[in-house]
C-alpha cells in the first residue's frame, strides 16, 4: 500500500469524515471504498451497455467523445 496525500474542501473532508465515522471506518478506508466503487461503476457501465458488448458491432474501449462524435462511429466519417 502507498501513501498518498490529497487535498480536500473544507465542506467535503467534513462530509466524508462525518460518513466514515457513521459506517466505523477510518477515513482511509472510506476513501479506498469509494474509489472501488467508482471505479467498478464505470467498467460496468461499458460492460453493461449492449453496444459496446456486441463484439459484432463494437471491439476495443469505449472512445470517450463516442456521445458527440456518434455518426462518425457508427456511419464512418464526418457527416
Amino acid at each position: 500500500m502507498h501513501r498518498t496525500t490529497i487535498m480536500l474542501p473544507d465542506d467535503l473532508k467534513a462530509k466524508v469524515v462525518r460518513e466514515a465515522n457513521s459506517r466505523g471506518v477510518s477515513l482511509g478506508e472510506y476513501v479506498r471504498e469509494a474509489l472501488v466503487m467508482a471505479l467498478t461503476d464505470r467498467d460496468a457501465d461499458e460492460a453493461d451497455d449492449s453496444l459496446y458488448s456486441d463484439s459484432a458491432c463494437f471491439s476495443g474501449k469505449a472512445p470517450k467523445d463516442g456521445a458527440k462524435r456518434h455518426d462518425d462511429y457508427l456511419y464512418g466519417g464526418d457527416r
